[in-house]
């Protein structure tokens, strides 16, 4: 019953929030719809530039910004009728799991091609979009580069009690990849309990877990705390766009990359238009402005390295993926019932 009603109020919020912008409601039409857990002002640029260069859909696309993990249960949940046509901003984990669970549709041949086969599903039911770091950073008006964390594990130690600010885990992508990773990190295939007993200490050390990402940005900049851990590409934005006082930490042990991908909804009620909208967004040229503008690692064969990526000295960090994909969802649920605010 709770899910039916969720659906119920989910499909009122989105018929709601369609009719708001003057556009008539999804199917039916010659519109495009998406789902995306992008940065909004991100996304609308995007969206500006596909409409200038496929005038045909100007004034007809649909954002809707949701979390990754909110995305993927709404997708799931409106199988029997999909609203959206286009799945953009999700970890691989979460695309291999919707693609495996029957609601993705394969994206066009020559799209696919673009991307290296590391980065996409092998049935082409998804595509990386780009290269997600995952990082800690921190606010440089309250800590300096020597009072600042170096290293994942300095988060759990007790002079940064009450210094973290956390986005709640269980509805995003990102934070379900960061967390994902530290239980691999410090477990084995079979016992996750070393990873659990890291984030009890991190739980122990964070002064409050935010809403959403806005949440978060708003609550380090006021100096409720000076230390969280999130997406290399948002931390840079806030930089670029509001002149956040965010400094990324190249942490000795690496940093978590994961894949953030795109897909197509199956049976969408506009498949021509998401077609034409995976064309344009994976293109090497949009590909090349989304990374000096916008803080993408591209993905895409042709479109480079950012020149803003190598002065921040970041490595990878070794991750089981696959581990973790397996995992992950039994992961989250443990920390949600029996680790956040807990200790």
């Amino acid at each position: 019953m709770r899910r039916i009603l969720s659906l119920i109020t989910g499909m009122t919020l989105f018929a709601g929030l369609t009719a708001g912008c003057g556009l008539n409601a999804a199917g039916g039409d010659d519109g495009l719809t998406i789902y995306t857990a992008r940065d909004k002002a991100l996304a609308e640029s995007v969206v500006k530039d596909f409409e200038e260069a496929n005038p045909e859909y100007k004034g007809k696309v649909r954002l809707l910004t949701l979390g990754a993990q909110e995305a993927a249960e709404r997708i799931s949940a409106e199988r029997g009728r999909p609203q959206a046509d286009i799945w953009w901003g999700g970890s691989s984990q979460q695309l291999d799991h919707a693609a495996n669970d029957g609601v993705l549709a394969p994206v066009p041949d020559q799209v696919r091609d673009r991307i290296p086969e590391r980065y996409r599903d092998e049935q082409g039911r998804w595509v990386g979009e780009m290269i997600l770091a995952e990082v800690v950073f921190y606010n440089d008006q309250m800590l300096t580069p020597e009072q600042a964390p170096k290293d994942w594990d300095d988060l759990i130690k007790p002079e940064f009690k009450d210094k973290i600010i956390v986005r709640d885990v269980a509805a995003s992508g990102t934070m379900r990849s960061i967390y994902s990773a530290m239980i691999s990190r410090n477990s084995t295939p079979d016992n996750p309990e070393p990873g659990y007993e890291w984030l009890r200490q991190l739980d122990a050390n964070t002064k409050v877990y935010a809403a959403n990402p806005t949440d978060l940005y708003l609550r380090i900049q006021r100096q409720e705390a000076p230390i969280s851990v999130w997406n290399l590409q948002d931390v840079m934005l806030q930089q670029k766009k509001s002149g956040a006082p965010f400094k990324p930490v190249a942490t000795t042990s690496g940093v978590p990359q994961l894949i953030d991908g795109v897909a197509k909804v199956k049976d969408g009620p506009n498949g021509a238009a998401a077609d034409a909208f995976l064309d344009f967004l994976l293109s090497v040229d949009e590909q090349k402005k989304l990374g000096e503008e916008h803080f993408q690692i591209p993905t895409v064969e042709g479109a480079g390295e950012p020149s803003w990526l190598a002065p921040l000295g970041l490595h990878e960090m070794p991750v089981d993926w696959e581990l973790v994909g397996g995992k992950e969802s039994e992961w989250i649920a443990h920390w949600s019932d029996r680790i956040k605010n807990q200790n």
